[in-house]
């Protein structure tokens, strides 16, 4: 049995640490401090916020982010399933096109369900009056 030497491993994390920790401690002697009254006041890209930063967003906002969560762990199966696609054979195929029916399944479901709708609630499309 021959194990392999551990050593390389454990001096490069002491010398990562090393920096980091070099790093900051530098940055806390030598950096600049500021106590003015606007350096503690936040900013987005050079302009300074107004207002509260409790604004109340829509529910629909977050169903987005959960749709786009969901999309990118979908993302992350395709691509698995295409690096892998020679050793998995017809076997891989037929369960990717399973994995994709079901995520079809699912999206036609919100979509009837009315969770992709961003249009105000009162509004309906306007039908040709035939007839009339």
């Amino acid at each position: 049995m021959s194990a392999s030497p551990v050593w390389p491993l454990v001096l490069y994390g002491a010398a990562v640490i090393t920096i980091v920790a070099a790093m900051i401690g530098l940055s806390a002697l030598l950096g600049q401090r500021h106590f003015e009254r606007s350096t503690g006041e936040p900013y987005e890209s050079g302009v300074l916020s107004t207002g509260t930063a409790r604004v109340r967003l829509s529910v629909k906002f977050y169903l987005v982010a959960m749709f786009f969560v969901i999309v990118d762990v979908e993302a992350v199966f395709l691509f698995a399933w295409a690096v892998a696609i020679h050793e998995l054979g017809w076997v891989g195929f037929v369960e990717i096109v399973i994995f994709i029916s079901v995520l079809l399944a699912a999206l036609v479901y919100l979509w009837r369900l009315g969770a992709l709708d961003w249009g105000p609630p009162g509004r309906q499309p306007i039908r040709s009056q035939e007839g009339e």
